[in-house]
């Protein structure tokens, strides 16, 4: 028996149909795809889920000092004279940040590798490179859907047949995380 359906693919166009379902299922958290389809999807995905429960505290919390633009009321940069030039004045802030641990940067490395980065527009202004900004699924997957599964043992996807496809007959199915 095979490891792996080939969807009538070949292997680039296959993994890349594979990651592009899995990140808008993380992202969305449902996709409509046929059924050999989501079943593909539903296995790497349940392995991404399973790796950031298992690695969802294993980091440590550092304190950082960065320095940080001043802002006026308009949230736009002050700017103080020096020296004849008009310089951005900045002050230093502490930060808490999470530092991985060698494990769960290895976590992220590898769900790195399945997922696509997700731009988000504003519906505003669709179109234009400003306000837009990238969504982070990792720390996504770390800290919304590793609390939220931590107490599940697998099976955090479903599959919910919705009827055959006009075109073609496909099944057609709902693939949703519980």
């Amino acid at each position: 028996m095979a490891k792996y359906r080939k969807l009538g693919k070949t292997s680039d166009q296959r993994k890349a149909l594979l990651r592009n379902q899995v990140t808008a299922l993380i992202y969305k958290g449902k996709i409509t795809t046929t059924l050999a389809r989501a079943k593909e999807v539903q296995k790497i995905a349940d392995g991404l889920i399973a790796l950031a429960v298992k690695e969802k505290d294993n980091y440590e919390t550092v304190t950082v000092s960065a320095k940080v633009p001043v802002k006026d009321k308009d949230g736009k940069r002050v700017k103080e004279v020096v020296d004849g030039k008009k310089v951005t004045k900045f002050e230093t802030v502490d930060k808490q940040i999470k530092k991985d641990l060698p494990s769960r940067l290895h976590a992220r490395h590898q769900m790195l590798k399945v997922l696509y980065p997700v731009t988000e527009v504003p519906a505003t202004k669709a179109g234009r490179k400003k306000g837009t900004k990238e969504v982070d699924l990792v720390a996504k997957l770390f800290d919304e859907y590793g609390t939220k599964y931590a107490s599940r043992n697998g099976g955090y996807t479903r599959i919910i047949k919705v009827g055959q496809r006009k075109g073609d007959g496909a099944m057609e199915v709902v693939l949703e995380l519980v």
